[in-house]
């Protein structure tokens, strides 16, 4: 009596109408499950794609400083070694002006010296003979 009664209870247009609205609530979640997954990879693909131009520019504008600054280091370089080159003559012309000051005798001096003492020796020898 009690399946009967059951029976009756779950046969009536009221219950048959809830299951019904059960069965498409849940095939409503399942078709947004379904979407969601569909549309998710969807955007998933849409970013990858975003990210890759965003990193081709960056890449670009990074390569780009980086000549720029290449460029920058070159042309320091230069006016560098023309600035060291200076200093060492300003050096040297100073340390030749000291040197000269205290009567220390210049290569070219010592250097006609010599040639002077080589004469005076063929002198000497041809005097001898």
């Amino acid at each position: 009596m009690a399946t009967v009664a059951m029976k009756n209870i779950t046969e009536t247009p009221i219950a048959t109408n809830i299951r019904e609205s059960a069965n498409k609530i849940w095939l409503a979640g399942l078709g947004a499950y379904a979407k969601t997954q569909e549309e998710s990879e969807k955007l998933f693909q849409l970013l990858v794609e975003e990210g890759e131009k965003v990193e081709k520019q960056a890449k670009k504008a990074a390569e780009a400083r980086f000549e720029e600054a290449k460029g920058k280091v070159v042309k320091f370089r230069g006016k560098a070694s023309r600035q060291i080159g200076r200093l060492e003559e300003l050096f040297q012309e100073r340390i030749a002006q000291v040197l000269n000051r205290l009567g220390v005798p210049t290569q070219e001096d010592i250097q006609e010296l010599t040639k002077r003492v080589e004469a005076l020796n063929e002198s000497i020898k041809s005097l001898k003979k």
